[in-house]
């Protein structure tokens, strides 16, 4: 790596706020002899930019020994990140690369089937004449010889040990807070009917603990290895078999890790298993701490790394969350250029939305909204439900009150396309939205204001919250809450000169401000401590918009720029699906 580089590596004409000097903060931890720098960059930091930068920096094939690593991977969870890339002229060097079942097949009759159910999966021996042309094999090629190859996390992971995609120089990881649940999210292994196709032929014991587990496993995956050598065997399949294959394809390689995992002596990884029905029921394998999963998907791929976020607010327990050294690793923090009266928070909290108090603060919280409908009368605005059960009740609640012309909300199927048709309306509306704190950029008047319902805490009866809880790992829990909450403050505020008013509906998120004060970054803190009290109009559904509407639906099919996450259980999970 050649840190020196960095600064004529940047591809924008002009520096924007306070990227030269995080450029030069970053040059010279690199230069200093540490492989990984963590760089802190609030939204509007122009941190694709700033990656863009540090992947030139890799060492080139011209300048490299004959076994020396050369060039960049750009990775990142989102998918909507993935496509701003990929869009953005000034990032047009980065070549992308996506899953195949992202694209289609060129073939005769075959051009509505993707790529990963194309003739070429489903026919042993298939000889495509078209392979060269294909989108897939083509784009793979390219980046696979580009110097610097951008993909989404899921990809990049899925691909370690490949030919096409070995180790480089360098690789940048963007919106790299969530990277330790990623690994786990992606390492859990899910048996039930709907993901085991030879689960009729299993007899499911009694499985306590993860030693049952690691032997269950070693005989599951016996029972898949014999499916998917008759699918293999075969000469033509459907494209349900090929479904079925390549479903038995990745449960045995999961389940084989898992037992290698397990039973190796050296492994840091806790395992957790879950069976609440027992005997005959459903299991989960979970580990905590994967730090030998993310050694051999991410940190052997690259010599030097750096791994940008707005929200890593622990050095020390972030890295030892990955697996990471703190002592190797630099932290370059870069200060916020948004003027922080344009990203005020508002106090308007009504009570605790925590199980228990539910019932009482939910219908206050409803009436608020249509205080600040009034108040924001000709402004688009978002709420933040945190959960379907939560956005249910307060839509009906709504609607009741007679506002639901203005209010529009998804569920689990068409999150994408109801984002999407809010976006594209002019109209003052209200997006009722579930866990769409990241990876949403809501400049201007695409909404001027938004409401946070709920402290977004870790769900307690998840094992794994549970296991750090009883080993007193109370502040990852406070901190993994306000990571949350400052990236959802993010998303009405996009530029230096854009504006957008937070309103925090829940008092618990005030006590989450108390105990996780010391993990805030300056320009948080600073938003916290001008918080104020907001004077509120009168409770007026007529003077919010009300005219006894319906709720709004989608309209459309279409991809959007949502953070396409999963619904209620964890905050990152649908990300790496498209992939």
């Amino acid at each position: 790596m050649n840190p020196a580089r960095i600064e004529s590596e940047f591809p924008a004409p002009s520096y924007r706020g306070n990227q030269q000097a995080a450029l030069h903060e970053i040059r010279e931890a690199f230069a200093a002899g540490n492989d990984v720098v963590l760089v802190r960059a609030p939204t509007g930091s122009g941190k694709s930019l700033l990656a863009r930068a540090i992947a030139g920096c890799a060492v080139r094939a011209d300048e490299a020994a004959p076994a020396e690593p050369v060039g960049a991977y750009y990775t990142t969870p989102q998918v909507s990140q993935l496509d701003d890339v990929a869009a953005d002229p000034l990032l047009s060097d980065l070549q992308v690369i996506r899953g195949k079942r992202n694209y289609t097949c060129l073939v005769a009759g075959e051009t509505d089937t993707p790529v990963d159910r194309a003739p070429c999966a489903r026919e042993t021996g298939f000889d495509c004449s078209i392979r060269h042309r294909c989108p897939y094999f083509s784009d793979r090629a390219i980046a696979s010889n580009r110097s610097i190859a951008a993909m989404t996390l899921a990809y990049f992971m899925q691909t370690a040990g490949s030919e096409a995609f070995g180790q480089r120089d360098v690789a940048v990881i963007d919106e790299a807070h969530g990277l330790a649940e990623w690994a786990e999210m992606y390492a859990t292994i899910d048996l039930r009917p709907d993901t085991v196709p030879v689960w009729d032929e299993l007899s499911i014991p009694d499985i306590d603990g993860a030693e049952a587990a690691a032997r269950f496993a070693d005989r599951l995956s016996g029972v898949c290895g014999r499916r998917k050598d008759t699918l293999v065997g075969a000469d033509e399949l459907t494209i349900a078999e090929v479904t079925e294959r390549d479903r038995l394809q990745e449960l045995i390689s999961n389940l084989d890790w898992f037992v290698s995992d397990y039973r190796d002596p050296g492994s840091a990884s806790t395992w957790i298993v879950d069976q609440p029905g027992g005997e005959g029921g459903t299991v989960t394998i979970k580990p905590l701490n994967p730090e030998r999963y993310l050694q051999h998907t991410v940190w052997d791929r690259a010599n030097n790394f750096a791994l940008l976020s707005a929200t890593i607010l622990d050095k020390e327990g972030f890295c030892r969350g990955v697996g990471l050294d703190p002592d190797d690793a630099a932290l370059v923090d870069v200060s916020h250029t948004f003027p922080v009266e344009n990203r005020p928070l508002y106090d308007v909290t009504q009570g605790k939305m925590t199980y228990e108090h539910r019932d009482e603060t939910l219908p206050k919280i409803a009436r608020l909204i249509v205080q600040l409908m009034t108040r924001h009368a000709e402004e688009k605005g978002i709420v933040h439900a945190h959960s379907y059960a939560i956005a249910e009740r307060l839509v009906d609640r709504l609607r009741e009150f007679g506002v639901g012309e203005r209010i529009r909300t998804h569920d689990r199927e068409n999150r994408d396309e109801a984002l999407e048709t809010w976006l594209a309306t002019d109209d003052p509306e209200l997006f009722v939205s579930v866990k769409m704190e990241e990876a949403l950029d809501l400049e201007g008047d695409l909404a001027r204001w938004q409401v946070l319902c709920k402290a977004p805490y870790p769900n307690t009866r998840d094992s794994r919250v549970a296991r750090r809880l009883e080993e007193g790992q109370w502040g990852w829990y406070y901190r993994t809450a306000l990571k949350t909450v400052i990236q959802a403050c993010g998303r009405v505020v996009r530029a230096p000169d854009d504006h957008g008013a937070t309103y925090l509906a829940d008092a618990s998120l005030l006590d989450l401000f108390d105990r996780s004060r010391g993990a805030m970054p300056d320009w948080f803190a600073a938003q916290v401590d001008r918080m104020s009290r907001s004077e509120l109009p009168e409770f007026d559904p007529d003077a919010a918009g009300g005219d006894g509407g319906s709720v709004g639906t989608a309209a459309t099919n279409r991809r959007t720029r949502s953070s396409r996450t999963d619904p209620d259980d964890h905050p990152l999970a649908d990300v790496w699906g498209s992939d």
